[in-house]
């Protein structure tokens, strides 16, 4: 199972999983992996995949690799809500999974979404 650990220690995973607004999110979870632990995640993130893909309020899902031989990944997914994230997270074929990642990643799960800055992004 992966080490979890926050991604902004002021505002928890947790924290956000609280939040009611029915606005798009989107999740970025980083995982760190060794180098010779890289297929055993890239296998067990596509079976996690494969699972939230099924479920209620999911949108879609890429997945980054750091280059020149890194060992960090960076997974951009994207939910219609909380709510919908929220109840994915708990799905116990999910959780049931995580214990499949190799015990030497580490994971950074945490919710966003966009920002409108006006004359370059809108939200």
């Amino acid at each position: 199972m992966p080490r979890f650990v926050e991604m902004d220690a002021t505002v928890t995973l947790a924290d956000q999983l609280r939040d009611d607004t029915n606005d798009p999110v989107v999740l970025i979870n980083t995982f760190v992996v060794p180098d010779e632990d890289a297929d055993a995640l890239l296998n067990t993130w596509s079976r996690d995949a494969a699972i939230m893909k099924r479920q209620p309020g999911f949108i879609s899902t890429q997945l980054h690799r750091g280059i020149a031989g890194s060992g960090t990944f960076l997974n951009y997914a994207v939910w219609q809500s909380v709510a919908h994230f929220r109840e994915a997270f708990a799905n116990p074929e999910f959780r049931a999974q995580l214990g499949a990642y190799p015990d030497s990643a580490t994971a950074s799960p945490h919710l966003f979404r966009k920002v409108e800055v006006p004359g370059i992004c809108v939200a």
